[in-house]
């Protein structure tokens, strides 16, 4: 073979092999790109292991999954050192819990509730059974005051852990979340697999802390069909985390809340056995009315 021909042959030839070489250097490359992606996002899943679901349903209106772990977690905001804490209840107030019986108070079906009192709060007696109002009331401005254990246990759902909830279907969640992630629409302060808070106002546990919640009672028509949806607005130790922001019904745990059973606008309230020992204290309604009823008669 002519010497021109094999150095042509022997150039294609390495020319080949330095084609073959990027080749399998590309191939190399993708390996450790996809080996650093599958990395990354096992680590993004361990990150948000235990935060929440992404197999629930959407919340209508919205991107985000009921207790949804990716939804946005709420800032934080440090709250006063006090807002409405000890407040002495109005003259027109109903006052549910002076710091000395739970006469006002049942398990339900007018059973005593199993709860302690002491020190002028009432605590939960994990597994006796959530408690709730004797007495109904439609629209009305709700005080109470809670605290979390001091001695922390858990994380996540498992952490201080109760709620407030108006005929025991709309909850207002009550969580330690100070440094305690959980899905957003659990946090304390939430209304429960629906909506955050707008912040995190949150205080450390074993800090009273205190909740001014107006609700309005939702109203059926009489073709059955939702005409006015229960709303709320929650200051939380003095920072306003919900302005008359309405329920999209019911509160279910993974579910998708709604107004298929009507009810009256008179709605006890109660407050859950999660099984932590929380802490309630000074709790009093008063009740809204209508601007030309509360006039002075003449």
């Amino acid at each position: 073979m002519p010497a021109l021909a094999l150095n042509h042959r022997l150039e294609l030839n390495m020319n080949s092999l330095r084609w073959m070489s990027c080749v399998a250097v590309a191939a190399a490359a993708a390996v450790t790109l996809a080996t650093a992606q599958e990395k990354k996002a096992e680590k993004k899943a361990a990150e948000k292991k235990g935060l929440g679901y992404q197999t629930t349903p959407l919340i209508p209106g919205t991107k985000w999954h009921v207790h949804d772990g990716e939804r946005p977690q709420p800032r934080i905001v440090t709250p006063g050192e006090s807002f409405s804490h000890a407040a002495k209840a109005p003259s027109d107030a109903v006052v549910l819990f002076d710091g000395t019986d739970l006469a006002k108070w049942s398990k339900g079906g007018g059973a005593a509730p199993g709860w302690k009192v002491e020190n002028g709060y009432m605590e939960v007696v994990g597994g006796s059974g959530s408690i709730q109002t004797r007495d109904r009331f439609a629209d009305f401005q709700l005080h109470l005051e809670f605290a979390t254990p001091s001695e922390v246990k858990g994380e996540g759902q498992q952490r201080g852990n109760s709620g407030v909830l108006f005929n025991g279907i709309y909850e207002v969640q009550v969580l330690d979340s100070h440094g305690n992630k959980t899905y957003p629409d659990g946090q304390c302060a939430a209304l429960y697999g629906q909506s955050p808070p707008l912040v995190n106002a949150s205080k450390a546990p074993g800090q009273w802390q205190s909740y001014d919640i107006i609700f309005e009672s939702p109203r059926w028509g009489e073709d059955k069909k939702i005409a006015k949806r229960a709303a709320v607005t929650v200051i939380h130790n003095g920072v306003v985390v919900h302005h008359r922001k309405e329920y999209t019904g019911n509160t279910p745990h993974q579910r998708v809340g709604n107004y298929d059973n009507p009810h009256a606008p008179e709605v006890f309230i109660q407050l859950q056995d999660h099984g932590n020992p929380m802490r309630f204290r000074n709790i009093w309604l008063r009740m809204l009315g209508d601007y030309d009823d509360n006039a002075v008669k003449p």
